[in-house]
């Protein structure tokens, strides 16, 4: 088959760029669990520890200040921190497209007409899978699958392999490609990938 080379034969592959995706989408995926609460958090401290004035001891107005044992944290980590960061959707697209050319250059590509199951089975989809790594070596242990979205079969039978991952065409995650070792990519999907990346302006 041949492919468009806008996607899968890019010359000028810049990792660079791949560099920038990977990490702010990663970035995207971060949640803080650290959290550290404030004086007015903590619990308790509610009430004066001594008189103003005539103790001649320093002036406190609650035991839950940041300067006591037990006391609210200043300036510390909060879970509300956003790790999100912005990046142009052109060069996210340009990311995929390098991702994509570096993968069929390196032969780890390969398109099928059909993947049809009897039936939604573990066993049958991984013996398939297995000849088509057996056919083409450089798929390697953990390949992707690049589904229609009509192949339900195969995406239940698909759950319980660890190796393999199931993707959409109009959905795909650079960070999971990049991790796989090879792309199974039905014929149908390689459409739904141009008129949903190349449309973009």
């Amino acid at each position: 088959m041949e492919l468009n080379p806008k996607i899968f034969a890019l010359e000028n592959i810049k990792p660079e760029i791949v560099h920038e995706v990977v990490v702010n989408l990663l970035s995207s995926r971060r949640a803080s669990v650290a959290h550290s609460k404030t004086r007015g958090e903590v619990r308790g401290g509610g009430k004066k520890p001594w008189q103003q004035k005539g103790t001649g001891r320093a002036r406190a107005g609650s035991i839950r200040s940041p300067l006591w044992r037990g006391g609210g944290i200043t300036f510390g980590p909060r879970s509300q921190r956003n790790w999100d960061r912005k990046i142009n959707k052109k060069l996210k697209i340009k990311a995929l497209f390098s991702v994509l050319s570096d993968k069929t250059k390196a032969g780890q590509l390969v398109v099928v007409d059909s993947f049809s199951l009897s039936a939604p089975k573990t066993k049958e989809l991984s013996a398939k899978i297995k000849a088509l790594q057996t056919k083409f070596p450089d798929l390697g242990k953990k390949p992707t699958l690049v589904l229609t979205g009509a192949e339900r079969d195969v995406i239940r039978a698909g759950k319980n392999l660890p190796l393999v991952n199931i993707q959409t065409p109009s959905s795909l995650d650079i960070v999971q490609l990049l991790s796989s070792s090879g792309l199974v990519v039905m014929q149908g999907a390689i459409s739904i990938i141009e008129k949903t990346y190349l449309r973009v302006k």
